[in-house]
């Protein structure tokens, strides 16, 4: 396929942009019909918004509350009335609203504070949030603040409100983008290199992105899918193609012609892409086993996106490597292959030196690396899920300054009221009983409406607070209980509780599932039970620790300050699952490329050591600019002006950032040294009974080996082990190797480096040198009928590849 689409690469090119501009054209057209279909079956708080809805049918409409304060005197001053009383009635004969309800009205005393310093007034549009235009919201927002100045503080919160603070759509994008293009400069030093991963992964996630909104016709998809696709099709797309293209540049290097250097790098890189995109949809399809519904459209947009983005990778990228060439390399390093011929197969400089240095200590490696990582994931001890909300908006924003004089007014627990909705009469005794409950502040029942009684609770503490949730609990437990009535307790804050509660029953299976099916995957790819147990126990610690990380920061409040993101709160409860499913996804992805290359070194070699060795050498510099790259798309989120998906994107940028430069360059492969050959192990019955799905392409049959001479060795190969400088190397391992992998002889360098090994028959065969002190060589040889000379010169910090 890779070779079909490197020469066909203009017909790819124009099924890709068609599919692009196709896909753009009807999505816009169509629009979008995203659906916020929020619903947490079985619950105390889904009974009693249904019973809320039988009540208020028509209460469609989104609620939002402009809030004033003076420095002296009255909010019922007339100078102030004079103010604040133009600016609601042109507020409420704009197009659009609904209804402003009035403080100053004959039963508005209850919109302003006992100091009468602080007052309130509500506007109701005729939309959700969500479908409110930003221009109306716009208009509301300028004209309540034109009333204030002088002495009068105006303000406004609510969720339509929210929407004129978030920065221009796309912001996050472009950042993140702009710093993966700098990170990819910097490793290939190429511009036109460096326009290929972000090609493919604006492709991938364009496409994805359109066919979600299609798809939103027919299904019903939330809007947080169009967030999550993006989030996660930038980095998936640049890393996947950053993967092939830099195997597909050393196989230029290495000498190979564009063409058959794409098809190499699409049959081994390539094979990695496919199985690491499908890991990471089988962590998000683990979504669906938590029988959240409202997630299943989330599932569905970036699922597709990644899909996409894998396919992207696989065809539109060859075709592009097509388009290219040799101009896919720098222009230094066009001339210097062009004056000097083709690079050895070797890998040195720090990843080389990194690699032999875990190698010589891995239990200090590894001892540090689980110190840090278990340090990290201490603060996970005091995790508490529950509700994000304006409450926690950086303090310049008008949407917290509202927040903060409503609770200076009317209590903390303003924000966030309870309601008790009684199906039928509450009865006096209900309504005095809750409010003699110990943190109610105020409890007041209104007029029975379609045969549903409704008690507006307002609580002593903040909707984040412990209490708040204590409070939940005991009205369910024993207040409602002992009336003897048919009521139940709901309001966003009594959802979010119940949205934790079902989140913290459910993660275990969720977890159980996406690392089950995980483990399976790799298990087929990599025809061995402990690598997929490694990956598995690195992806929960990884994710121990980066909930670590966003409790630190988010729910202790280190350095958000810093880092302007707003007040420390408890950690959103839809996050975990979020959060887990991507991060899963993501590590499996480093551990596909990481293992990938190891075994494809075992497979050649059956050296444990060295296949570690040249593995991690080879695909730590990669892996690590991949998370780096991961890492600025993700940060970049912190500038979309959602709360949660700033958190999302510190939370999965540290996942990434630990999980690349701590798990997979140092602990995986440290705990794969000590391991030794029983990475590979794998039972003979099941190997007999597991389907073969190899990464790799297909390892040469042992057939094809030639056959020892009958009477002995045919041939000898022989020479010196030496140094760059030319010092012979005593007690170097010389091993001759078939081209299958199979060790034909093993023998010791003299003390003068002299060395020889049998032969048995001519043809081509693997010559491996390794010395502890010193890299390792390995290279192709061709023995004729006669013994061959071959000396070898080893480099320290140098290790080769076999392949």
């Amino acid at each position: 396929m890779a070779r079909w689409c490197y020469r066909h690469r203009l017909v790819v090119l124009l099924l890709w942009v068609g599919a692009l501009f196709g896909l753009g054209a009807a999505s816009t057209s169509a629009g979008t019909n995203y659906a916020e279909v929020f619903s947490l079956p079985n619950t105390d708080s889904k009974s009693a918004y249904d019973l809320m809805e039988k009540a208020f049918p028509e209460r469609a409409g989104d609620t939002d509350t402009v809030v004033w304060k003076v420095e002296e005197g009255s909010v019922r001053d007339a100078s102030v009335r004079s103010r604040i009383e133009p600016a609601l009635r042109e507020i409420g004969q704009m197009k659009g609203v609904g209804e402003v309800t009035d403080p100053y009205g004959a039963r508005g005393a209850a919109q302003i504070s006992e100091d009468g310093r602080i007052a309130y007034a509500q506007v109701t549009f005729a939309e959700q949030a969500n479908a409110v235009p930003k221009d109306l919201v716009q208009d509301v927002v300028d004209t309540a603040r034109d009333a204030g100045g002088d002495g009068l503080q105006v303000e406004l919160g609510g969720q339509a409100i929210t929407r004129v603070q978030e920065p221009p759509t796309g912001t996050a994008e472009l950042v993140g983008i702009l710093a993966a293009a700098v990170v990819l400069y910097l490793a290939f030093g190429s511009l036109l290199a460096m326009l290929l991963p972000i090609l493919i992964a604006l492709f991938g996630v364009g496409t994805g992105m359109f066919g979600t909104q299609l798809i939103s016709h027919v299904t019903n998809v939330p809007e947080l899918a169009s967030l999550l696709s993006t989030l996660i099709g930038l980095g998936v797309g640049i890393d996947y193609a950053l993967f092939i293209v830099t195997r597909h540049r050393k196989g230029i290097l290495r000498g190979l012609d564009p063409e058959e250097a794409a098809a190499t790098a699409l049959n081994t890189s390539g094979r990695a892409v496919l199985f690491a995109g499908g890991t990471v949809c089988i962590a998000l399809a683990g979504m669906l086993v938590t029988n959240l519904r409202f997630l299943d459209g989330v599932v569905i947009g970036t699922s597709l996106t990644v899909v996409l983005s894998v396919l992207a990778a696989v065809t539109l990228l060859p075709a592009l490597l097509g388009v290219l060439g040799h101009r896919v390399l720098s222009r230094r390093q066009r001339r210097k292959l062009a004056a000097t011929g083709p690079e050895p197969e070797r890998t040195s400089g720090l990843a080389a030196r990194w690699s032999g240095a875990v190698e010589r200590r891995p239990r200090s490696i590894a001892l540090l690396a689980v110190v840090v990582m278990a340090v990290l994931a201490l603060p996970l001890l005091s995790l508490r899920l529950g509700t994000v909300d304006q409450g926690n908006d950086e303090a310049s924003t008008t949407t917290k300054k509202a927040y903060d004089l409503l609770a200076d007014g009317f209590g903390p627990g303003f924000n966030g009221p309870l309601q008790v909705v009684v199906d039928g009469d509450a009865g006096a005794n209900l309504v005095a009983t809750i409010k003699e409950t110990e943190g109610v502040a105020q409890a007041v029942s209104a007029p029975p409406a379609n045969g549903v009684t409704v008690i507006q609770v307002i609580p002593t503490t903040s909707p984040q607070a412990v209490e708040t949730d204590r409070l939940i609990d005991t009205l369910r437990d024993e207040v409602i209980p002992e009336a003897g009535v048919k009521a139940h307790v709901g309001g966003v804050t009594a959802v979010s509780k119940d949205f934790a509660s079902v989140t913290a029953d459910r993660l275990p299976y969720f977890i159980a599932t996406i690392i089950g099916l995980g483990f399976v995957l790799l298990l087929i790819a990599f025809r061995s039970v402990v690598v997929p147990l490694t990956a598995a126990v690195m992806n929960l610690v990884a994710a121990a620790a980066s909930f670590g990380v966003l409790v630190a920061i988010f729910q202790w409040g280190w350095g958000l300050n810093l880092l302007g993101l707003g007040q420390e709160g408890p950690i959103a409860a839809f996050l975990p699952i979020i959060m887990l499913s991507l991060l899963f996804g993501l590590s499996m992805d480093y551990q596909v490329f990481l293992v990938s290359r190891m075994h494809e070194e075992w497979v050649h070699t059956k050296d444990n050591a060295r296949a570690v060795r040249v593995g991690l050498a080879e695909t730590s510099r990669v892996i690590n600019s991949a998370a780096l790259i991961m890492v600025c798309v993700f940060l970049a989120f912190v500038l979309s002006g959602d709360y949660g998906a700033a958190m999302a994107g510190v939370g999965l940028a540290a996942a990434v950032a630990l999980d690349a430069f701590i798990l997979r360059t140092a602990l995986v492969p440290a705990a794969m040294h000590l391991l030794g050959k029983s990475n590979w192990w794998l039972p003979v019955w099941l190997d007999k009974r597991l389907p073969h799905l190899a990464v790799e392409p297909k390892e040469e049959a042992a057939s094809s080996e030639a056959p020892a001479a009958e009477g002995g060795p045919a041939s000898v190969i022989h020479g010196f082990v030496r140094t760059a400088e030319g010092e012979p190397v005593g007690g170097a391992d010389v091993t001759l190797l078939s081209k299958g992998g199979r060790q034909l002889d093993r023998v010791v360098s003299l003390a003068d480096g002299s060395y020889i090994v049998s032969v048995p028959s001519p043809g081509a065969y693997l010559l491996a040198t390794e010395a502890s002190s010193y890299g390792s060589r390995a290279r192709q040889v061709v023995v004729g009928d006669g013994p061959l000379v071959c000396d070898v010169e080893l480099a320290e910090g140098e290790v080769d590849a076999v392949n």
